[in-house]
């Protein structure tokens, strides 16, 4: 058996041992089980055993299968993964929001709504780091779980399914040849948005009423409403985030990429041209998004990072945690790849549930590529090209087919801490705020489960029939 080489890597090459798999299963499995059973190991050794994981994969790769640049491929990926969401976690994090008054079930509801919008413009993570502190401060005196379990949800991860700069996975369809608007621009998509961002905010609004009930305002939280902003330089350096995303489908960016030292690199690593180019798109890109964060931090208001109490702990735990996950989950999403038709994925119902199941717990960005790739091969479509991209989003029925991986892959990311970057960062923000979080099963039974279900059902049922 051959691999097809969509996710980096020449054609010809043997698929992995579905024994493979099993570090990235005792990966997850570590991460939801061990901060239970043995929290202090875990906090003091999760980095080792991210890093030892993911080490046992590659050396398997490299050693057994001959396939280093398979690795190196998920490598450059996870370097414009992090590179991304750190930037925009420091450069957030020296915006600070100063929100005083009542935090009433309406104004808890009104911050939500704003993040579910701004999520498309800054995307998931800018919008979680610019409103998670605020949101939290304002409802100190009555914080619970399901506030930062509804802030997930909706900011960090459902809110940005409506552009390519909102969630990674989009953006990996926007270079693909999918329009900036295409999905915009669908009255079904919208309405899909429409449903599930009001229902969840509908069930919040019940709960915080509920809990505001339970808990009386003191003098300082009756004071009058007012909204002060520290630090409102670095959203420059947001908005050059949001540049050097769309940049990387520039044609003089592009132009770069394809210089012949470039190719002779990719070819050394035994990628094509085209690969070679789009990872060195990808480097470049995340180069200037480090540089770009570095200069934000420089020159951040040292009020506005006192006040949020920025540190880089919750990125530095996403990005230990994540290059454990890239790594394992390389043979996850090759034999997927491989055998998404054989296993009966064909409507695109299936490829809905299939691919937002899997964003649950891989990475939502390669998850999504892979369904996608999976898509077009179904219709003996490549990916690869142009003309079949534009001929499959044009199709009476396999349109449906980009809809559904699309909103899989970005809603299902919400379901469990380690389905999208910003929830990690998100959780560890509140809990060193104080706010008692829920466990990783806890999560998932008390919230996914219950709430997010059926929004998934009726997603299922109003778009893809």
């Amino acid at each position: 058996m051959t691999l097809t080489g969509s996710l980096g890597g020449p054609t010809g090459l043997a698929e992995p041992h579905p024994l493979a798999v099993a570090p990235f299963v005792l990966l997850l499995l570590s991460i939801a089980v061990m901060p239970l059973v043995q929290p202090r190991f875990w906090e003091r050794h999760y980095k080792t055993v991210a890093i030892g994981l993911g080490l046992v994969v590659g050396v398997y790769y490299v050693a057994s299968l001959g396939r280093g640049s398979r690795m190196l491929s998920s490598l450059v990926d996870y370097a414009g993964f992090m590179a991304l969401v750190g930037s925009l976690y420091v450069i957030a994090g020296g915006v600070h929001i100063n929100m005083s008054g009542r935090a009433t079930p309406a104004v808890n509801t009104g911050l939500l709504s704003l993040g579910a919008l701004l999520a498309n413009v800054v995307g998931t993570t800018g919008a979680s780091m610019l409103l998670i502190r605020p949101f939290l401060r304002i409802n100190k005196h009555r914080v619970e779980p399901y506030h930062v379990v509804f802030f997930i949800f909706i900011v960090s991860n459902m809110g940005g399914a409506l552009t390519p700069i909102g969630d990674p996975p989009l953006f990996l369809g926007y270079l693909k040849g999918v329009p900036f608007f295409w999905l915009l621009a669908i009255p079904q998509v919208v309405v899909a948005w429409l449903v599930c961002i009001g229902g969840l905010l509908a069930v919040f609004y019940v709960l915080d009423r509920r809990n505001r009930h339970g808990h009386a305002p003191d003098a300082k939280h009756r004071a009058r409403d007012r909204i002060e902003l520290e630090g409102s330089h670095n959203l420059i350096f947001l908005a050059a985030i949001v540049a050097l995303v769309l940049a990387q489908k520039a044609e003089w960016l592009q132009g770069i990429a394809r210089w012949p030292a470039f190719a002779a690199w990719g070819t050394a690593l035994g990628w094509d041209a085209g690969k070679a180019a789009e990872s060195a798109t990808t480097i470049m890109v995340a180069g200037l998004m480090v540089a770009t964060a570095a200069v934000a931090h420089r020159y951040a208001n040292r009020d506005a990072l006192r006040e949020n109490e920025f540190g880089f702990g919750p990125v530095l735990e996403v990005g230990f945690l994540f290059v454990g996950i890239f790594a394992t989950m390389v043979p996850a999403l090759d034999l997927l790849e491989l055998h998404a038709g054989g296993i009966g994925l064909v409507t695109a119902r299936q490829y809905f549930w299939s691919s937002g199941v899997l964003s649950s717990v891989l990475d939502n960005a390669p998850t999504y590529l892979s369904f996608l790739t999976a898509a077009l091969g179904l219709h003996h479509l490549s990916i690869e090209n142009p003309h079949h991209m534009q001929r499959f989003l044009e199709g009476a029925n396999t349109w449906k087919y980009v809809v559904a991986v699309s909103l899989g892959s970005v809603f299902f990311g919400a379901s469990t801490y380690v389905g999208n970057g910003p929830n990690f960062m998100v959780k560890h923000i509140a809990e060193s705020n104080g706010v008692k979080c829920p466990t990783f099963v806890g999560y998932i039974v008390r919230f996914s489960v219950p709430i997010l279900l059926p929004l998934f059902a009726a997603v299922s049922w109003l778009i893809l029939g």
